[in-house]
């Protein structure tokens, strides 16, 4: 072969690559060496920022952990359950460094790192709203900066957030959760449940009745009847560790008192928590996410996107309600598409 046209094609195919892996980058903020930025007059922790939080029970510490250094993009992770851990939003850090992409871990008050009161009272959507802004001005994140990413229960809190300080950030990312409650318990009553094996179901709902949710035979129905369709479509075996090991560290006092103790829809404090008609008045531009074999209906996050000005929905269509593990590819394809047509818009 002619060394000249070797040569040509070495070259053609070293660039057709360069642009392959820079199909999502964000194009007004390249990824440079800057990402993982080092202050060397500083002693390093790893981007770990303990932040002080007033509450009406006094003042508590909650836990964050920055990964990377982008000016303009910078994503604070919402965790759900409620009671769970950041530590299920691990595969991020596969997906989003080479993108250049900044994003934030953060313990609410009661979960995984951060501090646990270990009072109910606290256990508040409100208080937890109020928690959040502290936090945000605690990490100098703002309306030029700052993506919310609320999973679950963290859209739940995400959403009420955003309704109240939307000027204080530049997007918001709900993904697998619904805008209203009671419509989350009708779609698990009325979809959900029938496609269970009845026999199972009418087991489930008889502890359920008794009010018997510690007896293990509850969690093993529901673990291979519900969780391995609806929560993360694998076989328990192989779930990946980051899930189980955020769902092993779950804080029960503040998962039932927001939830209830079912896992069949809301009775507990979030129960008529119902916000859809409100998202209209959401002027950021905002990303549903959704999933075929979620939980959540995905239609009601299709209708999300509508429901506000500036929308936009993906959907997941092999994933269930931890889409970004059992439908990965499409779930960080679409959210880091979000992050990049929202910056060069």
């Amino acid at each position: 072969m002619n060394k000249h046209y070797l040569s040509l094609l070495i070259f053609l195919v070293m660039a057709f690559l360069s642009v392959s892996c820079t199909k999502y980058r964000i194009e007004s903020e390249p990824f440079t060496e800057d990402y993982y930025n080092i202050d060397t007059a500083k002693i390093q922790n790893g981007g770990v920022q303990i932040i002080s939080v007033e509450t009406p029970k006094g003042t508590f510490n909650v836990w964050t952990k920055r990964i990377g250094h982008n000016p303009k993009v910078k994503v604070l992770l919402l965790n759900g359950g409620p009671g769970a851990t950041h530590e299920y939003f691990e595969c991020f850090e596969n997906f989003l460094p080479k993108e250049g992409i900044e994003f934030i871990y953060y313990d609410q008050l009661g979960c995984g790192n951060s501090d646990n009161p270990n009072d109910t009272a606290l256990w508040d959507l409100s208080r937890y709203v109020e928690e959040l802004e502290q936090v945000r001005k605690a990490l100098n994140l703002n309306k030029d900066n700052c993506y919310l990413l609320g999973h679950s229960w963290g859209g739940i809190l995400a959403m009420e957030y955003a309704l109240k300080y939307q000027s204080n950030i530049k997007g918001l990312i709900i993904s697998n959760m619904m805008a209203s409650c009671p419509d989350y318990g009708k779609y698990a009553d009325e979809v959900l449940a029938p496609q269970m094996d009845q026999k199972v179901l009418d087991t489930i709902r008889q502890i359920e009745k008794k009010k018997d949710f510690k007896n293990p035979r509850y969690m093993q129905l529901l673990e291979n009847n519900y969780y391995v369709q609806h929560l993360c479509r694998m076989p328990l075996g192989n779930w990946p560790e980051p899930i189980t090991r955020s769902l092993g560290k779950l804080n029960s006092s503040l998962y039932v008192t927001m939830q209830g103790p079912s896992e069949f829809g809301i009775s507990g404090k979030l129960e008529t928590w119902d916000r859809f008609e409100l998202l209209s008045t959401l002027s950021i531009p905002v990303l549903s996410i959704g999933a075929k074999f979620d939980t959540m209906d995905p239609e009601h996050m299709k209708k999300i996107a509508s429901k506000v000005q500036k929308g936009s929905y993906l959907c997941c269509p092999n994933g269930s309600h931890f889409c970004f593990y059992d439908d990965q590819k499409v779930y960080f394809e679409g959210l880091i598409r979000f992050l990049k047509e929202t910056e060069n818009n």
